[in-house]
């Protein structure tokens, strides 16, 4: 068989032809269309890349920020436990101080109104035995017994100190209205001049006297001019016993409340006050 290399040879040009056809129009084209591909999800790739690294750090940041937040909640909580816990204290403690100052009040208010009772039915009491003595003396006491008591106060002018005499004599003496002479009932001539007498005997002074009946002068007389007064009654006799009893009362109701003082303190002050004093006196008295 006879070969024909001119077709040979134009075959292999027709050959090398379509291979640089292909390769120019067809291959070329394919490659650049996969080059750009990978180049294209190569760039996808490191773009996944960055948002992963991106959504790592945004989550990594969130998840400081939800710590942070939970610590600090648990540090609200804990602060708010204790707020809670000293305020419910602080409650406590002025609910029970305000409790122990009421029952102190309450307790103080009971003694107090204790004691005022306790003082008032003394004080009543006291008050309704001297009124039953003064009434009952008031009843017993007569015209007769005026008479023996003008002649008591005559004997007691008699016997007054000289300060107290100087002290009448002077009042007597600066007075202008008449001296007044009280008593219960009405006194007689001869008591009434017995009075004169025994004024000008012992104090040296003829003042003018005025008489008048005072049934509150309980079995007794009494003789007042410019503030000074000179008297001698039973009624004296009984102020002078209620005083005494009053100051015994005084004195006694503070030892009573006071445990710690000694038993002769409120002895002695009784014994100091059980015997009155003398009610016929020389006295100044404001009018």
């Amino acid at each position: 068989m006879l070969i024909d290399w001119f077709t040979v040879g134009a075959q292999v040009l027709n050959f090398l032809i379509l291979v640089w056809l292909l390769k120019r129009y067809l291959y070329q084209p394919i490659l650049d269309a996969i080059d750009a591909r990978e180049q294209r999800i190569a760039e996808e790739l490191a773009q996944a890349d960055a948002t992963r690294v991106e959504a790592e750090q945004a989550r990594e940041r969130f998840q400081a920020k939800c710590d942070d937040f939970d610590r600090q909640r648990d540090e609200l909580l804990r602060q708010a436990g204790a707020d809670a816990d000293a305020e419910r204290k602080r409650l406590l403690d002025v609910a029970r101080k305000s409790a122990t100052d009421l029952s102190a009040q309450r307790q103080a208010s009971l003694m107090k109104e204790s004691d005022g009772l306790s003082q008032a039915l003394r004080s009543r009491t006291q008050q309704e035995v001297f009124a039953i003595a003064r009434k009952t003396l008031a009843d017993l006491t007569g015209a007769s017994l005026e008479a023996r008591i003008v002649d008591v106060l005559v004997q007691r002018m008699a016997d007054v100190s000289a300060d107290d005499r100087a002290a009448l004599v002077k009042a007597f003496q600066a007075s202008t209205a008449p001296v007044t002479v009280r008593s219960a009932f009405e006194l007689p001539h001869a008591e009434r001049e017995a009075l004169k007498a025994a004024i000008k005997n012992s104090l040296g002074v003829t003042p003018s006297l005025q008489f008048e009946t005072a049934p509150e002068v309980i079995g007794g007389i009494e003789i007042a001019s410019a503030g000074h007064q000179l008297d001698w009654s039973i009624n004296g006799y009984l102020d002078t016993l209620q005083a005494a009893v009053n100051e015994l009362i005084k004195v006694a109701v503070p030892v009573a409340a006071a445990p710690d003082v000694e038993p002769g303190v409120e002895a002695d002050t009784a014994q100091d006050t059980d015997e009155p004093a003398p009610a016929a006196e020389a006295r100044g008295d404001a009018n």
